[in-house]
């Protein structure tokens, strides 16, 4: 799906993505607060459509099922909505259609985090991320590096880890209100 319809930089949603854990929800809530926007975690908005966390989902639908769910959530939000802030699942961004979707009608920052800061989350999230499951670390590790590129195309990377969500959300804000002042000024004043 695609449009030729130009949104207007304030409007766009602002899309949070990297790999799980690594504080998009937190960050999302406090930047959402900061702006006066709406937060979607989208993952929470997949659990309450079916009644079921993503774990149980991943287990009776399987995950090429739940990729299609939430493709199809995501995509209608990016081309329907306006004025949100999404947190992504840390998989979401795979799907070609879903980076397609984001990138044309948002504004995607990529939380980063290094291997060594992530790793120290790991026992806070093991048993809530379906991925993770009978994982070693080794094999964790190389699905945190293979997300790694994927995750590199976006407008804006921030690095977290020497940084605590309301520094994060404070840089993001800041970054986003001078854009916008910016583009409020350009004689040619145009979308990206």
């Amino acid at each position: 799906m695609t449009t030729n319809k130009v949104i207007p930089l304030k409007e766009r949603n602002i899309i949070l993505t990297g790999f799980m854990g690594v504080g998009k929800t937190t960050i999302g809530q406090l930047i959402a607060n900061k702006l006066y926007r709406d937060f979607i975690d989208v993952d929470q908005e997949i659990e309450k459509q079916h009644n079921m966390p993503v774990t149980e989902i991943f287990k009776s639908m399987g995950e090429k099922n739940f990729r299609q769910m939430e493709k199809d959530y995501i995509v209608d939000l990016c081309y329907n909505s306006r004025l949100k802030i999404v947190s992504l699942g840390g998989g979401a961004f795979m799907q070609e259609e879903i980076r397609a979707a984001c990138l044309s009608t948002s504004i995607v920052f990529f939380l980063d985090l290094s291997w060594s800061s992530w790793k120290d989350r790991l026992h806070l999230i093991v048993d809530s991320r379906p991925v993770l499951q009978n994982k070693s670390l080794d094999d964790i590790e190389s699905l945190f590096a293979a997300r790694q590129h994927v995750y590199e195309i976006n407008n804006s990377k921030i690095s977290t880890d020497d940084s605590d969500p309301e520094e994060v959300a404070d840089y993001i804000v800041r970054t986003l209100k001078l854009g916008w002042e910016m583009n409020d000024r350009s004689p040619f004043s145009q979308s990206f």
